[in-house]
């Protein structure tokens, strides 16, 4: 039997920014990223009370961005001149692996925006060329926050149609403090495995308790670390956008012309904010709202993932006795795999490594991901019939993948680390635990295989040793070219919900609707998808106005 996932045409492990967050959200130690779930006749959830009224409560204090409102303009100020100047070496990638004709070099942003004599942060980046004549620079984001820009540009081939690498050259950067740029290190590889396995029932009293001394091990090791410390304060979204513009300049385009997947479509979203006139092709796929608290985040989470489950549970059924696991019709079906939950925490299940068998923690976050592409979901049938039989192996390989880690226990990039620096700057909770505490009680009633496991939000950043530094609030474009907001009507990570959403609070947003299951829709949609953003990147043809494929 594959101890792997199977191939897909997009690396499973990169389908966007929200894998690392919900992942890291079912072990209890990091907040998602979401709004409302998606209307249910569109494939998502209704999540009904669950999300409302946050925005109206009490959030928790802000901190000061360096990067969100300056008073000048970066780009024509001679105080950032040594940044908008500069070229990229491009040169041979030491430790990429790719296509062989990636190139990679670095590029200097100031630490701090709104201070360009505080001092300098390194961002690795790579290039690869056009296979035939570039128009120009795609630049890309695979989402997190913590994905790899310079992985994304090496795999660009597994994104991107020929007729996009024909005319592209793609490039990819690693944002601040994320992989390969100068980046954040605070927990050990063994701490990481301990993290991820140890489970918590967060709407238990001793359970909520038994995660605090993880989620204060994370910012503790962050501020020991001095690199790290540094750092900390300089991770929003806001910051790296401003790092956005300055690659722009590098590579020579007076436009930014932009595909971020997930995460990616706040960052782009963020960029076309502070930046409207500069928009060029962007393309914004698996939209987060950036209207959302913390806890509405998670809230549209835990309802997108609870109908993506229901939705693999009824496609599991109907494959019939010998292919599916479950028995009974959707409600029994979510039982038993909350009882395969229970079991596996209270007595994990072997694997073939003897000092990591599959915890409850484990199989949710191996559960979890599967929710991202519904071609995966046959091997998840088999994972979950090897576990109800005893054998954890192939759910651990699945939650191994999900969070990169690497058959020698090593683990790629950051990005478990680095999502909670960005997503607790960037987003803000619910002040009151006693309004978190209701919360996620009204999700566990709401969502019962997954509404417990995206509670509490707010208070793991509350550990954190830096405020959120940003207010929700709609983005406005105003004089910004056409922007292409891609939504899945049932994508878990990110409901269809936040691409309208998105869509309409972008003054020249385009809403393209993929009818399907799975995260984000470019390079999963069996080509409708890709024929409309592929004549808007080569072309300039925005798609028309409601197009469903």
């Amino acid at each position: 039997m594959s101890s792997t996932l199977p191939a897909s045409r997009r690396p499973l492990a990169r389908l966007g920014v929200l894998a690392a967050a919900a992942l890291l959200a079912v072990t209890g130690c990091t907040p998602g990223g979401g709004s409302d779930g998606a209307d249910a006749s569109d494939g998502g959830a209704d999540q009904g009370a669950a999300s409302t009224g946050t925005a109206a409560a009490e959030l928790a204090d802000l901190g000061t961005s360096h990067a969100a409102d300056l008073d000048v303009d970066p780009a024509s100020d001679p105080a950032y001149a040594q940044y908008y100047d500069q070229q990229i070496d491009w040169g041979a990638c030491e430790d990429v692996s790719g296509s062989v004709g990636l190139e990679c070099g670095t590029l200097t942003v100031p630490l701090a925006w709104d201070d360009p004599s505080a001092g300098d942060v390194e961002l690795a980046v790579a290039r690869q060329g056009a296979t035939v004549d570039a128009k120009g620079s795609l630049v890309v984001n695979p989402g997190g926050p913590g994905g790899s820009g310079v992985d994304m540009a090496a795999q660009a081939d597994a994104y991107f149609s020929a007729d996009v690498m024909a005319s592209y050259d793609v490039v990819g950067f690693d944002p601040r403090g994320v992989a390969r740029s100068q980046g954040i290190d605070c927990l050990t590889d063994e701490d990481l495995d301990q993290m991820r396995a140890d489970s918590f029932d967060l709407l238990t009293e001793g359970g909520e308790r038994a995660q605090h001394p993880w989620v204060e091990r994370l910012a503790e090791g962050c501020e020991d670390d001095p690199g790290s410390a540094e750092l900390l304060p300089y991770l929003d979204t806001a910051s790296s956008a401003r790092d956005l513009d300055v690659l722009r300049a590098a590579v020579g385009s007076e436009q930014l012309d932009y595909f971020g997947y997930s995460y990616g479509t706040f960052l782009g979203s963020t960029y076309a904010g502070l930046y409207p006139e500069r928009v060029g092709r962007m393309v914004l796929d698996g939209a987060v709202d950036p209207t959302l608290t913390a806890d509405d985040f998670s809230a549209g989470q835990a309802g997108g993932f609870e109908q993506a489950t229901r939705t693999f549970l009824e496609d599991c059924l109907k494959q019939g006795e010998g292919e599916c696991p479950f028995t009974g019709d959707v409600d029994a079906a979510s039982q038993q795999l909350l009882d395969l939950f229970e079991k596996a925490q209270s007595d994990p299940l072997p694997t073939d490594d003897p000092d990591r068998p599959l915890t409850g923690a484990l199989a949710r976050s191996a559960v979890l991901m599967l929710m991202y592409d519904d071609s995966s979901w046959q091997y998840g049938r088999e994972g979950i019939a090897a576990a109800l039989d005893g054998d954890g192996q192939i759910l651990l390989n699945i939650a191994d993948q999900s969070a990169s880690r690497n058959r020698d226990g090593s683990y790629s990039g950051n990005g478990n680390e680095a999502i909670t620096a960005v997503n607790c700057l960037d987003r803000p909770g619910l002040a009151s635990e006693e309004e978190e505490t209701a919360l996620a009680h009204q999700l566990a009633k709401d969502d019962p295989v997954w509404g417990s496991s995206f509670s509490y939000a707010a208070t793991t950043c509350g550990y954190w040793p830096e405020k959120p530094v940003r207010e929700p609030a709609p983005v406005t474009t105003d004089g910004a070219a056409p922007i292409v907001v891609i939504g899945t009507t049932g994508d878990p990570a990110t409901p269809y919900t936040w691409a309208e959403s998105l869509a309409d609070q972008l003054s020249s947003g385009v809403l393209l609707t993929f009818e399907g299951n799975g995260h984000t829709a470019y390079g999963r949609s069996g080509g409708c998808i890709e024929e409309q953003v592929d004549a808007y990147l080569l072309e300039g043809t925005t798609p028309a106005e409601g197009t469903r494929c």
